[in-house]
């Protein structure tokens, strides 16, 4: 992704998510990815997804049932 794009997701969801400590980071060998980290801790993937002349961003978390404990 680019860094306009990393910028304008980042502000995106620091204001989403308000008072969270957010960053986003582009992958180096990846076009259409980012990695977001809450705290300096990993806790997603952002994509690009480019269907039909569309442009969306997808944002996967994936929470493990020891973290719900």
């Amino acid at each position: 992704m680019s860094p306009a794009e990393i910028r304008k997701l980042e502000a995106y969801l620091r204001e989403t998510f308000k008072g969270v400590d957010l960053k986003v980071r582009g992958l180096p060998r990846k076009a259409d990815s980012a990695e977001v980290y809450i705290n300096d801790e990993f806790v997603g993937l952002m994509s690009k997804d480019t269907e039909e002349g569309e442009l969306s961003y997808h944002f996967t978390m994936t929470i493990l049932d020891i973290d719900l404990e």
